[in-house]
């Protein structure tokens, strides 16, 4: 409901501001409050709500028209260093001087937004003070654009690029999915700012000048085209007057951005366009895709009606456009971009395949178009509405906040309505607009006739064929290469000598200690005093005549309930390569009487999804020994208790019969896990160095590593060609499924008190009875290939990921909280400077891992190798042989204490207390590590530092281009590559 303003709410407004309306969102409880500042015209929407977890964020149009990457570079220049707080790094100092549970900025296609979330309102006036400052006020240093964003210097004589963002782009842009899209956007939007890279492209990025820089900042760091947001339990009067205080107060009216609509294509358009693949057998890896360009973001009966068709087209397997797109026959999976986007100025819809070969292109096109006129050419089933209507109103209640920040995840939401100048309650509360939507549904050729507009009739459409290109790599580095050669031949002695200066001036800056006292800090003293752990009760229920546990939680859920199956897993199991696969088929293929397009189709009808997951850690008090728990989950509104029967239907009665699905959701995995593999190098690189210190690790290597991966891929070439291969697979499948039906089992409940008496006795009669075959199936032995050598493992990417393991303690032992702490220590006080700011990588650190009981260091997207592993031994001396400031120590478990005690969601914080107990990780055990955390003292993280890794010898292993081989094993690496 909207209120209308009045005199008597005036009074509880800020003067510099005036109240526009407020908004009770009844499906979330929250209450909106959109104001504008009256000078400015500066928005400020506040989420106001009873949450101790208080979130800011403040938002600019940005809408660069080339891809030098000026927003992206600003958005890292503006938070090193502003007026008030001239320090080189106010934003990592202030990670380590807060208790916040989300700090961070993001630079998206036409906004850039700097976020912050705190459970102290200490800390968030401390944040507010630092983010309001480097946002309006920032001193931009052109060494700090030279860090962060591009610069030349000379190695050997010979110019080289550096900076943060260009490598960090380097490595975004090896992933084939950002190639697909911004090539793919290239074309869609030709005229608008989406035409080009907003993160910037390693090709432009050094065309950008400072001065360009500082001209962006100028022209689009204004409040008058800024977009405030809070959410929390603080007033908006107070919020506000901190925002006229710090900023607002010194800026009269600027420039307000408006986002500009495309110019429309009057005829379709196909092309193709090439993505780099270092393999010679290019087989198998095209990407064909359609993307159209619909109406404005603003009209919300559209918006929804848009999203109403994806998921009458896309939601499911039984959908029948996924379906097709699934089982085509000349495609391994879906594509990476598919259905609405509406997170820009106009909305986008995409479907497309992967692993495909460029010769289908036509058959791709007829095949997606006679899937849309077929729906198109009668009514949607009423059912199949009334299933998507459901998923919609299950997402708007759900109480999220397990990653992001549950307030912040609201704000982002509306984030991009606010920025084109539409309504973010349109998006927060969706009832009116569904409302609107049920009307229009009474005509049963509504959505069929949104199809035929948008989709079939629709001639601003692009269809693009990205083909894999084996030179695409040589040629980059070639023309990169060539390109330096030229500026060199160009180099006078007085232009090496500014670079040479400018290099000097910047390692000057890099080595100035900052004067903390300039920044505001939060200290141990403002720690709360315990961990909140959630409290559950343990009840029981009767299956097959056993008394089994279930876990009830109850939480403020908003009408949602969660339910899981916790299955104890044999250790023969755990280590089964199989068992990964089982979770791949569950939900997925039929179960009991259901086809799995029946099965997909009762699952969006019923409940918010099945799954099937695992939950590992080494135990406690010994690392040789993995504790291992399965997980089935589902969830879903509370009027509805069909997915706690589907749940346990879908485990019991799993089918095995269906070998083209089967044979699909392998290809599906393998696909997906081949074109993902860039973006976490860095966790590859330290499972392969860290594989022999635990058994978890050793067998998360074995069965999730860059082998396995391999391990797959053959899997699914043998499956497809070799009918005995595929029995033998069916076979170990179901004898890993009759070993976890027959296995030990817990259940878990999260709801509201009210539903709980219901929902016991609903799951008590569904798993009364479970149909358990009596044999004991025997599995495969497992066959492990391991050295303890270090290892590089050559993958599609531009830039490297390196890391360096050493053994270490369960996390039950005493040493293993100024482990912690050493590893944040390190991180702090040398790894950040050297491998970010001076080595010019994307990021880099260490960590202490309980699961795998092993020291870690890291880097990510980072340009150099031999120099990072100096690095990481050069931290070690670093802090053994120089002198150490107090307040290091302090910063370094302040940043691990705030984790610890970042909130979740209601249903999340329940679940985590579940499985935590399940582990072993006790209220007492959890407490007692805070504890040992928050006593860690400077000589503790010498001790560990000598035993642990002076006096051990680390395994290696980098992550990195398939050009780089070489050099690699010149370093002494075993080389390994992805197939």
């Amino acid at each position: 409901m909207t209120v209308d303003v009045t005199e008597t709410l005036a009074q509880t407004v800020h003067p510099a501001f005036q109240l526009v309306r407020q908004h009770h969102v009844e499906a979330l409880d929250i209450s909106v409050f959109e104001y504008k500042h009256k000078v400015t015209g500066a928005m400020h929407y506040h989420l106001a709500t009873e949450h101790d977890e208080n979130v800011f964020l403040v938002a600019f149009r940005t809408q660069p028209m080339d891809s030098k990457g000026e927003a992206h570079i600003l958005e890292h220049t503006a938070l090193c260093g502003s007026e008030k707080f001239p320090v080189r790094d106010p934003f990592f100092l202030m990670i380590r001087r807060s208790l916040n549970t989300f700090m961070n900025a993001f630079t998206a296609a036409d906004w850039t937004a700097y976020p912050f979330a705190t459970q102290n309102k200490k800390d968030f006036q401390n944040l507010l003070e630092v983010y309001m400052d480097a946002a309006f006020a920032a001193n931009l240093n052109p060494l700090d654009f030279a860090q962060e964003g591009i610069r030349i210097e000379l190695e050997n004589g010979e110019p080289v690029y550096k900076g943060v963002v260009f490598n960090e782009m380097k490595g975004a842009m090896s992933s084939p999915s950002d190639q697909l899209y911004h090539q793919l956007a290239h074309h869609l939007f030709p005229k608008t700012t989406y035409h080009y890279n907003s993160g910037g492209d390693p090709k432009d990025i050094p065309d950008l000048t400072y001065d360009e820089l500082v001209a962006f900042y100028k022209s689009h760091y204004h409040p008058s085209n800024a977009v405030f947001m809070t959410f929390g339990n603080q007033t908006a009067y107070h919020l506000q007057e901190q925002f006229e205080t710090l900023a607002l107060s010194r800026f009269e009216k600027g420039e307000t951005l408006y986002s500009k609509a495309e110019q429309r294509l009057t005829a379709p358009l196909e092309v193709t366009e090439s993505y780099a693949v270092d393999a010679e057998d290019l087989t198998d890896k095209t990407y064909h895709i359609i993307s159209w360009l619909l109406p404005q973001a603003s009209d919300i009966k559209l918006r929804l009606g848009m999203r109403l068709v994806e998921g009458i087209l896309l939601e499911d397997s039984a959908s029948p456009l996924r379906q097709y797109l699934e089982t085509c026959g000349y495609a391994q999976s879906t594509g990476p971009i598919l259905g609405v986007d509406d997170s820009n100025y106009e909305m986008t819809f995409f479907c497309g395949v992967q692993g495909s070969n460029p010769e289908h292109a036509q058959e791709f096109k007829n095949g997606v178009f006679k899937i849309l006129e077929d729906v198109a050419s009668k009514p949607v089933d009423a059912e199949m509405i009334d299933a998507i209507l459901h998923q919609i109103e299950l997402h708007q209640r759900e109480i999220n906040g397990d990653g992001t920040p549950y307030g912040l995840t609201l704000i982002l939401n509306g984030l991009a309505s606010a920025i084109h100048h539409n309504d973010p309650v349109h998006v927060w509360d969706v009832d009116t607009a569904i409302a609107e939507v049920k009307e229009e549904l009474k005509d049963p050729m509504w959505l069929s006739s949104l199809i035929k507009e948008h989709l079939i009739d629709n001639p601003h459409r692009v269809q693009m064929t990205l083909v894999p290109d084996a030179t695409k790599s040589v040629k980059d580095a070639e023309e990169e290469k060539a390109r330096l050669a030229a500026i060199g031949e160009k180099l006078t002695e007085a232009d090496k000598a500014e670079i040479l200066a400018q290099t000097e001036a910047l390692k000057i800056r890099q080595d100035t200690p900052d004067d903390m006292n300039l920044l505001p800090k939060v200290g141990l003293e403002d720690v709360p005093a315990a961990l909140q752990i959630v409290k559950g009760q343990l009840r029981e229920i009767i299956s097959n005549n056993m008394d089994m546990p279930l876990n009830l939680y109850h939480a403020g859920t908003n009408g949602i309930y969660y339910q899981q199956v916790l299955i104890k897993i044999p250790q023969e199991v755990v280590q089964s390569p199989y068992f990964n696969l089982l979770s791949i088929l569950f939900g997925e293929v039929g179960a009991g009487e259901y086809n799995y397009l029946e099965l997909q189709q009762l699952q969006t009808a019923v409940s918010g999804g099945l799954g099937m997951g695992a939950s590992l850690r080494s135990r406690v008090d010994d690392k040789g020994q993995i504790s291992a728990w399965m997980t089935l989950t589902t969830k879903s509104l509370v009027n509805n208790f069909e997915a706690i029967r589907l749940l346990k239907l879908t485990f019991e009665k799993l089918r095995f019969d269906e070998k083209d699905r089967i044979i699909e959701l392998l290809q599906q995995r393998k696909t997906r896990w081949q074109s993902r593999i860039s973006g976490s190098g860095h966790s590859y690189a330290m499972q392969v160095a860290s594989r022999n210190h635990s058994a978890l690790a050793q067998r998360d290597y074995q069965n999730t590593g860059l082998g396995a991966l391999n391990w797959m891929s053959t899997l699914v070439s043998s499956v497809e060609n070799d009918e005995t291969a595929y029995d033998a697979l069916i076979n170990e499948l179901k004898a890993v499924h009759l070993k976890l039906l027959q296995a030990q089992k817990q259940f878990l409940l999260v709801c509201e008190e009210q539903m709980s008496e219901q929902l016991v006795e609903e799951v008590q009669n569904v798993w009364d009875k479970v149909d358990i075959l009596k044999e004991q199936p025997q599995l495969l032995a497992v066959q492990t290939e391991n050295t303890d050598k270090d290892e590089a493992w050559l993958i599609q990417t531009n830039v490297q990921f390196c890391a360096s393991a050493y053994p270490a303690v369960e996390v039950s032992h005493p040493d293993s909280a100024a482990l912690m702490v050493l590893a944040a220590y390190l991180r702090n006080g040398y790894l950040h400077s050297a491998i970010r700011e001076k080595g010019g990588a994307y990021g880099g650190g260490a960590s202490y891992d309980g699961n795998a009981c092993s020291f870690r260091f890291y880097s990510y997207r980072d340009p150099r190798m031999a120099e990072t592993f100096k690095d990481f031994e050069a931290s070690v001396q670093w802090l053994l042989n120089t002198e150490q400031q107090d307040y290091q120590l302090e910063e370094a478990i302040l940043g691990l204490i705030a984790s610890m005690d970042k909130p979740g969601s209601p249903a999340g914080e329940a679940i985590t207390a579940c499985y935590a107990l399940l582990h072993s990780r006790t209220p007492a055990f959890r407490n007692q590590l805070r504890e040992r955390l928050l006593s860690v003292t400077l000589e503790d993280l010498k001790r560990v530092a000598d035993v642990y890794l002076l006096k051990q010898t680390p395994c290696k292993s980098v992550v990195a281009p398939f050009a780089r081989r070489e050099e690699l094993a010149a370093l002494g690496f075993e080389i390994k590559q992805v197939n």
